[in-house]
């Protein structure tokens, strides 16, 4: 039997090796191996002691609960999230906010160890089910396949609750981007859960052929196991390369040439006097320089100007450049909803109308609100530049245009494909993200890059992104970058995307593959019991 410290530091040491599949390092291709250590450990759940004969009731359920196996599984989510969100630690200094050097550190790290946690408790879930499951088929264990399957679905239920929450990044999908962008094509038949889906099962099988050879003995079982992962690796890769190279066949019609402007203008300084008028300049002088490129439309990022300029418009610089060149500005600002205020992207015209707005719907807890404010607010400290909690808005937003609907995305919303996916449903051209990532580091806004190419990709449409200090870019329908700011600097570019209208099976029926594996593990475990039961003498 292996010491537990043993089976920790394994699982520690595969979920830093999944860590390292994002930005900075992007080592994509341990995503498709760095699963099954843990696996292999769930699995074989006799390596595990059984809980001593003398505990109390009470202790009985709780190690039951918190079970070796929900212990492991926690243990890989840690060293994963740990290294994949080290960039959180670019929240230090907060001082500018008036807050002490110490308090910041501590106020950094407390950040970065609570979005840990919540990342790892999703992993020591699924390892604590699928250990109980194989584990409540006793007297026979699940068959590899049916184990891999019922893994699968597990992994990708959680990774849907998850997404359903307000505090999510690391879905192991977007550990394939930018990079591997033939896996990411299977985003467009079902979303980021197929991706997900795919690497879990590629794990399953490479970790169930070496329980196979190691433990259960059986060369020819694990020879078929290896084989059956290699179809699977290589099938999958075949079809999503079969979507890559897909014609996008743009009609000249439908071209539209956007400019964006990133300012570069640090948090630190955006709500001073300092940073005011540095707003008004960079971004008046952006629009001017592209607007003589014979641009469109200028896009601005988050928070462009972070204050109720529109509601003296007349003051502002910038709207007075717009009504005398007329281009159409998207400007990242806020707005009042009802006496709260709104994180917003909004749409002037050249005469200087709003036409649309967009309220950010995802905020970001304890930087954009307090969760469970009337109890929590008074012992939480904001970490803020707003001075009011913000106010999320409604999911079924329409963002339109003069050039058609557009499908919008405010910073951390990138990461959660739903909000694209309806937004593309309901008649979405073309993607504009606009975010901040000050203060963070080059690898956070790498990562968000990543995730911008994956809603690209699975709504098939052209996206523009204006950030304030890097990276902001073009991406295609296939997920290249055709454009890629430069980190912390000041940048104009114009390109010309293209408006689109088909559908992909995502957009149309969104997530069907985790419904669908999910009844397959159910009929496929109730199957498995019933046989079982068959087998048994009377």
């Amino acid at each position: 039997m292996m010491p537990r410290n043993g089976q920790t530091w394994i699982a520690l040491s595969a979920g830093v090796l999944m860590g390292l599949t994002p930005a900075p390092v992007n080592a994509w291709f341990l995503a498709w191996f760095a699963l099954a250590p843990l696996w292999i450990l769930v699995t074989t759940h006799s390596k595990f002691n059984a809980s001593p004969p003398h505990l109390t009731r009470f202790a009985k359920r709780s190690r039951r609960f918190f079970s070796p196996e929900f212990r492991i599984g926690f243990t890989w989510g840690f060293g994963y999230n740990i290294i994949a969100l080290s960039w959180i630690t670019g929240l230090h200094p907060l001082t500018w906010m008036g807050i002490p050097w110490l308090a910041s550190v501590l106020i950094t790290l407390a950040c970065w160890l609570i979005i840990t946690l919540w990342g790892a408790l999703l992993v020591g879930i699924w390892a604590a089910l699928l250990a109980w499951l194989d584990r409540f088929s006793a007297p026979r264990s699940l068959s590899p396949l049916l184990r891999i399957l019922i893994g699968t679905a597990l992994w990708c239920i959680l990774e849907t609750i998850w997404s359903w929450s307000p505090l999510e990044w690391t879905f192991l999908g977007y550990t394939q981007s930018p990079n591997n962008l033939w896996i990411l094509h299977l985003g467009q038949l079902s979303g980021p859960m197929l991706v997900t889906g795919a690497i879990v099962a590629f794990n399953g099988l490479i970790a169930e052929a070496w329980a196979a050879r190691q433990i259960r003995h059986s060369l020819w079982q694990s020879n078929v196991l290896v084989g059956m992962s290699l179809v699977w690796l290589i099938g999958l890769h075949g079809v999503g390369l079969a979507l890559y190279s897909r014609s996008l066949g743009e009609p000249a019609e439908t071209a539209l040439k956007v400019g964006i402007v990133q300012g570069n203008v640090p948090t630190r300084i955006k709500l001073f006097e300092e940073g005011s008028r540095l707003s008004i300049d960079h971004y008046t002088k952006g629009y001017e320089a592209l607007v003589a490129q014979g641009v469109d439309a200028v896009l601005t990022p988050e928070g462009a100007f972070p204050w109720l300029w529109l509601g003296s418009p007349l003051r502002n610089p910038f709207y007075q450049t717009i009504l005398e060149r007329q281009v159409l500005a998207w400007v990242g600002t806020v707005n009042l909803d009802q006496g709260k205020l709104t994180q917003s992207l909004v749409t002037i015209d050249g005469a200087g109308k709003i036409l649309s707005d967009y309220d950010k719907v995802k905020l970001v807890p304890l930087g954009e609100y307090i969760p469970f404010e009337s109890t929590l607010g008074s012992f939480i400290g904001r970490l803020s530049p707003v001075e009011a909690t913000l106010k999320p808005g409604r999911f079924d937003q329409q963002f339109n245009t003069p050039f058609g609907q557009a499908i919008v995305g405010i910073c951390y919303e990138s990461a959660f494909s739903e909000l694209f996916r309806q937004q593309a449903a309901s008649g979405g051209q073309f993607i504009l993200t606009a975010s901040n990532n000050d203060p963070y580091g080059a690898a956070m806004m790498a990562q968000h890059h990543a995730q911008d190419v994956m809603r690209a990709i699975e709504t098939d449409r052209w996206a523009v992104r204006a950030t304030n200090t890097g990276f902001s870019g073009i991406v295609d329908p296939h997920g290249r970058t055709q454009w890629l700011s430069g980190f912390r600097t000041y940048e104009t570019h114009a390109h010309t995307i293209y408006r689109r209208q088909a559908q992909t099976p995502y957009v149309q029926w969104g997530d069907r593959f985790t419904p669908s594996l999910s009844f397959l593990a159910i009929g496929g475990w109730l199957i498995a019991k019933w046989r079982d039961r068959a087998r048994r003498p009377l």
